[in-house]
């Protein structure tokens, strides 16, 4: 008889290889970057670390300890089953001081994971034009920059693999605007579909779980998404018209999902808007397992923290599956 996942992590992982658990429905963000309102602290994505190398050992050592306080705080409060990190800047032993950090203090609790995508995304506005006109002009070094890449994410996943305690990959390369890919998908086919593939095997063979992330209209390129073999997809934006129930009846047996709960609506809509959007996510995304409950991107800045606990409030009275017979 197999034991039932009984930890964050464990039912976190449940999820992500589309088992079925009991109890209430796993929950993370990819980010929550309240920590301020919330505990008077600022988020470590949010400190500046200019002087990073100017800073002494022990100051170091300070800032360390905090954020890894702040990641598993998080957690407590707003029961996450995962743990999503932003390292330090420098050298891989940053890294590994960090995920060490969270692992002595909360053991095999939650489940960790960091970015690991190094394909192409939408480029940032200062740089779209030129990137564009290099990627369709000069193919063949596009393609080979990417191969280059894959090859120096995967080195890097070796070498966490190798220093354990580090459960996955959330590869948060976004593709996508509200309206669709930036690159067509004949173009997304070829310079990064092949690409996301490579590294997400690599990945999977390291014995890593993946996450494949991008915010707006992932529904032209879905299946490339999905034939990649992510364990998850993340964040299935309503914004950029993505229907979970669309998405879970076309793929939910091929890859677990991630989110749906509108960001927008959690900013500026009603507080009825927020709950009927709760409820969509979990009444089309529970069904057979394989769902975590989150947001269409993060709990970002900006946002009412009384929205985030009305989201959780929804999901408390009626995320919950049965017990299993």
């Amino acid at each position: 008889m197999t034991t039932p996942p009984r930890t964050p992590r464990e039912r976190f992982i449940a999820a992500l290889e589309r088992r079925p658990i009991e109890g209430r429905v796993p929950h993370f963000e990819l980010v929550f970057f309240l920590t301020m309102e919330a505990f008077g602290k600022v988020h470590p994505s949010h400190r500046h670390y200019a002087q990073w190398d100017q800073m002494s050992e022990a100051e170091r050592r300070l800032h360390r300890s905090e954020m890894a306080d702040i990641y598993i705080r998080t957690a407590e409060t707003y029961e996450h089953d995962a743990i999503f990190i932003h390292p330090n800047p420098g050298t891989m032993d940053e890294t590994f001081r960090l995920i060490d950090l969270i692992r002595e203090r909360s053991g095999d609790r939650y489940f960790i994971m960091m970015h690991g995508d190094p394909t192409y995304a939408i480029p940032n506005g200062e740089e779209m034009e030129e990137w564009a006109a290099w990627a369709y002009g000069q193919p063949e070094e596009a393609k080979a920059e990417a191969d280059r890449r894959v090859d120096a994410m995967l080195e890097r996943a070796t070498a966490l693999r190798e220093h354990g305690g580090l459960d996955g990959f959330a590869l948060c390369a976004d593709y996508c605007f509200n309206n669709g890919p930036f690159l067509s998908p004949p173009m997304f086919r070829q310079l990064v579909a092949p690409y996301l593939k490579r590294l997400i095997a690599g990945e999977r063979e390291l014995g890593f779980y993946v996450i494949k992330h991008t915010d707006g209209n992932i529904m032209p390129i879905l299946d490339e998404l999905v034939d990649a073999n992510p364990h998850a997809l993340h964040s299935l934006d309503p914004q950029g018209h993505v229907d979970i129930a669309e998405v879970k009846r076309l793929v939910g047996d091929r890859v677990a999902l991630i989110g749906n709960v509108n960001c927008g609506l959690l900013t500026t809509g009603t507080d009825e808007e927020v709950i009927e959007s709760c409820r969509y996510a979990l009444r089309s995304g529970m069904p057979g397992g394989g769902y975590i409950y989150s947001t269409s991107n993060c709990i970002f800045t900006g946002m009412p923290l009384e929205r985030y606990d009305l989201m959780l409030r929804v999901w408390r009275e009626e995320g919950n599956y049965p017990p299993q017979p």
